[in-house]
């Protein structure tokens, strides 16, 4: 599966680098990773790239997405104004585990400033492994949101 990653300045951070360490983690698990940026710790805006991310999804580049900024909102707001894209941040287990479940969310968004590099793989392990229940609730719910 194609994942496409993306982070602004404050989710490529960090000791080591979150980003980086994302995409080899996401590699590692056997995904083929599609990096959407940045590149480094140098001042950019989020929006860019959590576009990046959504492009790649919509256009079928990718199947998931995984961005990272400071808290994980300020991504998952530019990404959610796509049609398309169900983005979710999620800070705990229960919330990655639902945001597939009941959501199908597409898009992960992390934060490097409130959550460690390991609560990140552990994140993203369980929403790549948690499949969309697909309970009529759900999909009527989804289908709602366009």
């Amino acid at each position: 599966m194609i994942i496409a990653i993306g982070s602004d300045h404050a989710g490529y951070e960090g000791e080591p680098p979150y980003k980086p360490e994302i995409l080899r983690h996401v590699a590692r698990l056997g995904h083929q990773t599609l990096d959407c940026g940045t590149h480094g710790p140098e001042s950019v805006d989020y929006p860019d790239f959590a576009n990046a991310v959504c492009e790649a999804i919509l256009e079928g580049r990718a199947r998931y997405g995984i961005l990272v900024c400071g808290t994980g909102i300020g991504v998952s707001i530019a990404a959610n104004r796509h049609s398309g894209i169900r983005a979710a941040t999620c800070a705990t287990k229960d919330m990655a585990r639902l945001s597939r479940e009941h959501n199908d969310a597409n898009v992960i968004c992390l934060g490097r400033r409130i959550l460690s590099l390991p609560a990140c793989f552990d994140l993203i392990q369980i929403w790549l492994d948690t499949p969309f229940n697909g309970g009529e609730r759900h999909c009527r719910r989804i289908k709602k949101m366009g």
